[in-house]
């Protein structure tokens, strides 16, 4: 009886259902053809992943000041002014005879100027000991340091080392001055935050900051020894022999150079590490010059061709290109056309580094040296000599 009541009611409302599903199949057809936009793709996720460290630099472990790490090393940063006497000649055109006999013989002679310089340097030692670069200081009649807090001092050169362009000045005062403390540059990272300290322009004592943009920058053909730690922090002319300090105060680097094409700041800018600074201070001071390792050997890159040609798997070692008779590396049997690819179990990966480990070797120790022969594997072992100033190793 159920059965024949459901059959029969929906037997009578069939009909209807038909008819309204009709209607709406047709009013649906309708909107999309009057209205294509109401219907769309559903809409995309986005997944942000949000870091749950603090947004205070503060409580991440940074600093929202210098001003402590400015105070430990500003009083040892001082302004380093120069004078020298320079003899400017005459036009060549005022050589001509007819010239001298209308204007007489005194005519057009050379004249003597004074010529200043500005730059920046450390004090290194308590005693008086200041690090600069050498060309901040170079041909200098007179040297005039003015300290941080105003007083002014005469300043005595030491000695240089135009290879890494730095110098070593003295002040003799009597007093133990403020001087800086070293850190480690061999321990910064890139993306560390740095402080420059000089003198820009003449202005006076100034502080920016940056980061360590890079390190072991070379062969920019600044120095004999390159191995660079690159900043953004602002560098210009003046801030050469200044102080690059970290977030301690701690010294780093001695600015040195800028890369720029207008004159002033560009973000690039180079410091010679501390650790290389000390060391040629430190010879200075103590031997009257600074004394580093020499083979005696004229040396080249390895190219993609030259590799390719001597059957090497990358560019990384060097062409002995040639070699000076007697010397450290003729008499360990080095001959020109060798290649070298190890200096005591270091990998060579370019001229610049196996003249900087070169040099840092003492006269009289023993290097090792791997490298090809013919195709055949090399090894030999030179005593290293004395290198001579300014000439190639």
């Amino acid at each position: 009886m159920g059965c024949l009541w459901y059959f029969n009611a929906m037997t009578r409302i069939r009909p209807f259902l038909t008819r309204g599903v009709a209607v709406g199949l047709g009013a649906a057809v309708l909107i999309l053809v009057l209205f294509p936009g109401v219907v769309r793709d559903p809409a995309p996720v986005v997944e942000v992943v949000q870091s749950s460290r603090p947004t205070s630099l503060q409580a991440a472990g940074g600093a929202i000041s210098y001003a402590t790490a400015v105070e430990r090393a500003a009083p040892a940063v001082v302004n380093i002014y120069t004078r020298k006497t320079v003899i400017q000649r005459a036009h060549p055109f005022l050589d001509d005879p007819v010239f001298r006999e209308f204007f007489g013989e005194g005519f057009g002679a050379p004249q003597r100027r004074t010529q200043t310089n500005l730059g920046s340097g450390v004090i290194m030692s308590p005693q008086g000991h200041i690090l600069t670069n050498n060309h901040v200081i170079e041909g200098a009649d007179a040297i005039e340091v003015m300290r941080a807090d105003g007083r002014s001092h005469p300043a005595r050169v030491v000695g240089t080392d135009p290879e890494t362009d730095l110098a070593v000045l003295k002040l003799d005062t009597g007093d133990r001055l403020p001087s800086v403390v070293t850190g480690d540059a061999r321990g910064l990272r890139v993306g560390d935050v740095v402080l420059a300290i000089g003198n820009p322009f003449g202005v006076g004592q100034t502080v920016t900051q940056g980061i360590v943009s890079a390190k072991g920058r070379s062969r920019l053909g600044l120095n004999t020894y390159e191995n660079f730690i690159q900043t953004d922090a602002a560098i210009n002319p003046g801030n050469s022999g200044g102080a690059l300090v970290n977030a301690h105060g701690e010294l780093v680097g001695i600015n040195t150079a800028i890369f720029t094409r207008s004159g002033g700041s560009q973000g690039i800018g180079f410091a010679i590490p501390v650790d290389l600074a000390r060391d040629v201070m430190t010879q200075i001071i103590e031997q009257g010059a600074v004394v580093r390792g020499w083979l005696g050997i004229e040396i080249q890159e390895i190219t993609p061709q030259l590799a390719a040609s001597f059957g090497l798997e990358d560019t990384r070692g060097i062409l002995v290109a040639g070699v000076l008779a007697r010397g450290p590396a003729a008499q360990a049997g080095i001959r020109p056309g060798d290649v070298i690819t190890h200096l005591d179990g270091t990998r060579i990966s370019s001229a610049q580094k196996a003249l900087n480990l070169i040099a840092r070797r003492r006269p009289g120790e023993t290097l090792e040296i791997r490298g090809i022969r013919d195709d055949r594997p090399l090894e030999l072992k030179a005593r290293v000599g004395q290198r001579p100033r300014m000439q190639a190793s």
